[in-house]
């Protein structure tokens, strides 16, 4: 038990996954224990689920700020997406601390959640007036590494 105590310390993610199918396996072995073990299993398996769905949903959110700050001309509230980037962006921080394997799903993920941010971006620009066919084109066109995302980088200002 101490390996799983050490691995749940390490990398929660990988600890969910492995006493998941620690319960499947227990329960297919017929213990005499009275659990339910396959609704038990399920459950510290949906905890996995839980970490990589805010993984997910943070990517959103950088991705979405970060097409604003590329596209939009307005002033205002570029300070506000800045820092709602660094806001995600330490998040990030923090799930892969707790669960460094999801580090191994980043690009699969960031090319899968792209067009989420691309369409939450466009919506957003939309209220304002700021979503001409040739931006929409090259906004829709827009991808980022998952460097660009977790790091430092911000995309220039564009002119008006």
């Amino acid at each position: 038990m101490s390996e799983a105590k050490t691995l749940y310390d390490k990398d929660f993610v990988a600890w969910s996954e492995q006493q998941a199918e620690a319960l499947r396996a227990a329960a297919r072995t017929g213990s005499n224990q009275k659990l339910d073990w396959e609704n038990l299993a399920e459950e510290i398996d949906s905890l996995a689920r839980s970490e990589r769905r805010e993984l997910r949903s943070q990517l959103i959110r950088v991705i979405q700020h970060l097409l604003k700050l590329e596209y939009s001309t307005a002033k205002n509230p570029r300070r506000g997406w800045g820092e709602t980037v660094g806001d995600a962006r330490r998040e990030i921080e923090l799930l892969l601390e707790t669960s460094p394997s999801l580090a191994t799903e980043l690009d699969a993920f960031v090319a899968a959640e792209t067009p989420r941010g691309i369409k939450k971006a466009i919506a957003d620009l939309e209220k304002h007036g700021e979503t001409k066919p040739t931006i929409l084109l090259r906004l829709r066109a827009t991808t980022y590494t998952p460097d660009q995302i977790l790091g430092d980088w911000f995309p220039e200002e564009p002119k008006p």
